[in-house]
Formats: C-alpha cells, sequence, structure tokens
C-alpha cells in the first residue's frame, strides 16, 4: 500500500465503539489502526480460494470533501428517537475520530509533534 490515506466513515452502536476503544488500547493502537487492522484480517478469512487481484465494487459516493451530516443523523435515529444531545454526541463523535485518525497519521509522518512545553501540537521542524 503506498503512502497516500484517504478517510473511511463508518457508523457503530456507541457501546461497540467502547469496546474497540478499549481492545485498542489495550494492543496501545489508536483506534483508526485497530479497525484497519481487524478489516484486514477479517477479509483474509472471506477471500475465494481462487481470488487474485479483484477489482473491488464501486461505493456510493457520499460527500467528497465534507462531512455528511445527514447519514450520521439518519444512522443515529435507526436505533430509536434520540434527544439533541444523543445527536449531538453522535456527529461529534465522528469528527473526534477523525481529527484522531488525522493527527496520528501526520505524527507517523513526522508532519506535526506532540509539545507539552508548547502547550499543544506544532508543526514538526523541516
Amino acid at each position: 500500500m503506498g503512502g497516500d490515506r484517504q478517510s473511511v466513515k463508518t457508523y457503530v452502536p456507541t457501546e461497540q465503539k467502547e469496546v474497540w476503544r478499549d481492545h485498542a488500547d489495550e494492543l496501545d493502537m489508536s483506534l483508526s489502526e485497530f479497525v484497519r487492522t481487524m478489516v484486514q484480517a477479517g477479509r483474509r478469512g472471506f477471500a475465494p480460494a481462487d481470488s487474485g487481484d479483484r477489482e473491488e465494487p464501486p461505493s456510493e459516493a457520499a460527500n467528497p470533501g465534507g462531512h455528511d451530516l445527514e447519514r450520521a443523523v439518519r444512522t443515529a435515529l435507526e436505533s430509536g428517537p434520540c434527544s439533541w444531545d444523543e445527536l449531538v454526541e453522535a456527529v461529534v463523535g465522528d469528527v473526534e475520530d477523525e481529527l484522531e485518525s488525522t493527527l496520528d497519521d501526520l505524527q507517523e509522518r513526522n508532519r506535526i509533534r506532540y509539545s507539552g512545553r508548547d502547550g499543544g501540537y506544532v508543526l514538526a521542524d523541516e
């Protein structure tokens, strides 16, 4: 796989996300790294015996370059009524995950670093 990365979004029940986060913490992995690793491991169990390189089916275009707020709201409401605060949490949680993934990626590529002395994330010296 190349160095270019793309964001992939999915929606899972809060309880599932908590289980995944706990497991990722036990393995000293970010949540993004954990999900990426588990998906790759799971795909190995679903590959047909005669499969070589195969073309992935085209996926539904979401909201290129933006956050699909409508989809997030509809997904949250699939399990029943939600209060305003529950809907805000469902939407904000996705942004937090995306931010975490982006920060992890930028740190892995030495583009940013966390500096306690400076009080947060800073651009890495180039």
